[in-house]
């Protein structure tokens, strides 16, 4: 988790990541982030988020994300 948190700040350093499980909801990220974010985690975890899977479930919070590239490892 420490790894997404890190990855996650470089793109939005003021978004409290950690505590945060609204991301999307509150618009605390726009499109250009959500953009910026699946390319990161695509990149570092080697995976590929298919379009599906952009829904905010899996944007709203750190821990969302986390199990969504789990998952994509997972079905790799």
């Amino acid at each position: 988790m420490e790894e997404l948190i890190a990855l996650l700040r470089d793109i939005k350093a003021d978004v409290d990541f950690e505590n945060c499980h609204t991301l999307i909801d509150e618009g605390l990220l726009d499109s250009f982030d959500i953009l910026q974010i699946i390319s990161t985690l695509n990149d570092h975890y080697d995976i590929s988020i298919p379009p599906s899977f952009i829904i905010p479930e899996n944007f709203n919070s750190a821990d969302g994300m986390l199990k969504m590239i789990t998952r994509l490892q997972q079905e790799g």
